[in-house]
């Protein structure tokens, strides 16, 4: 029996997957792909394995095809879009096949808000703005549990980011406002991070919903909500100020 790889293949742009991923891609056996989020370019990476749709499976196809090709002692690539651990279903599918006597190793990808920050040319914490980060997403057959309610994430004003939510975004915006954001506070939504159809749309909770309409945005967007975007007001780091020591740098002020 061999090990089942879930392997993330970063946001879009082959060129931002992991040396680690496109090698077990061009030695797999077996991989089974996330659909049409994943590129053609990574796909034909794949020169000898036989490849599965996942979109039109349900999860015990999925997992049938996993378990019978690792106990034939197949290289066997879960390949999802992105990063696995972010929204990929990965838990579940792991702990089924240990069940089976399979182990499971998980390949990190480059994340699709990642990429959307570096397309907006943005850092998501900014000292004297915020040092937080809240990746979520909105509320809709995918429960949420009360305590992660946009409008009490809101309250903290940190750096709110939204993945599968973009189709909600006029409840996005409301919560957001209920929970105590400014009208004013800038909005970035990024539709298909680093692929070529890319997409940016700017503007402030005041008006993002509608830009966002107008550009006909209703899938595959991270919605961005921060002070951190455009910004011109905030605190340099300390990290390489002068004054600064550290335990790698002691400072030269005397």
């Amino acid at each position: 029996m061999s090990d089942v790889f879930f392997v993330g293949c970063g946001p879009g742009d082959p060129e931002l997957i992991t040396i680690k991923a496109k090698k077990l891609i061009q030695k797999a056996d077996i991989v089974v792909y996330s659909g049409s989020l994943i590129p053609p370019a990574i796909l034909n990476l794949c020169k000898k394995g036989k490849m599965h749709d996942a979109a039109g499976l349900v999860r015990e196809e999925i997992f049938d095809i996993l378990y019978k090709s690792a106990k034939k002692d197949k290289l066997v690539v879960r390949l999802h879009d992105g990063d696995p651990s972010i929204y990929g279903a990965i838990k579940e599918q792991i702990d089924k096949l240990q069940e089976k006597g399979i182990s499971s190793k998980v390949v990190p990808g480059v994340t699709a808000f990642l990429a959307s920050a570096a397309e907006i040319g943005t850092q998501l914490t900014l000292p004297g703005i915020t040092q937080t980060i809240i990746v979520t997403r909105a509320e809709s057959r995918t429960k949420v549990p009360k305590r992660e309610k946009i409008s009490e994430l809101a309250k903290h004003k940190a750096t709110m980011i939204f993945y599968l939510s973009v189709h909600l975004l006029s409840h996005i915006v409301e919560e957001s406002l209920a929970g105590g954001y400014k009208k004013s506070t800038p909005v970035a939504v990024i539709y298909r991070a680093s692929w070529e159809d890319q997409k940016i749309v700017k503007g402030t909770l005041s008006n993002i919903a509608k830009k966002v309409k107008d550009e006909k945005i209703t899938r595959t967007a991270i919605v961005i909500i921060s002070e951190v975007i455009d910004s011109t007001t905030y605190e340099f780091s300390k990290l390489y100020d002068k004054k600064f020591s550290h335990g790698y740098r002691k400072s030269k002020v005397k």
